[in-house]
């Protein structure tokens, strides 16, 4: 794939996360002023695991973990800006990278008593969830910068 056409796959793929996680917010009541910065939040975590990969040839889990630390810190970034929730960015913006897909096959193959692929399906599914906790948690423990300032 060329330059310029890989940029505009990159770009869609962000124009996409960003409405869809506006609309993910929206059916979750987020207030209207917080809508652009959900957007960004869960594009900017798409578009680094799309980069992990395929660029970078990184497993799911691995390109979730990667990808959860920049969007947890911009959600943080986000939180203090808008005087907001660090909750109301966190689960807008980790949104499109959930493993639904992974739930339902793994739901699927339980309820079809397919054991090798239930298990299969389970652990990548554990794994991933496991990583996306891993990832926000890493980020959220990084004491925030404290303001020291004297009075006179």
């Amino acid at each position: 794939m060329s330059l310029p056409a890989a940029l505009l796959h990159y770009l869609c793929h962000f124009v996409v996360a960003v409405i869809s996680v506006v609309s993910f917010g929206i059916s979750f009541h987020v207030p209207r002023r917080h809508y652009l910065a959900c957007g960004l939040t869960g594009a900017v975590g798409w578009i680094v695991y799309l980069l992990c990969l395929n660029l970078l040839h990184c497993t799911a889990p691995v390109s979730v973990l990667v990808a959860t630390l920049p969007l947890a810190a911009l959600a943080r970034v986000f939180a203090i800006r808008h005087k907001a929730p660090l909750t109301v960015f966190l689960l807008s913006g980790i949104f499109p990278l959930v493993p639904g897909a992974g739930i339902y096959n793994t739901a699927y193959y339980f309820l079809q008593d397919d054991r090798a692929l239930f298990a299969n399906a389970g652990v990548e599914t554990l794994k991933i969830a496991l990583a996306l906790a891993l990832g926000i948690a890493l980020v959220c423990s990084i004491p925030l910068p404290q303001n020291h300032t004297t009075q006179k």
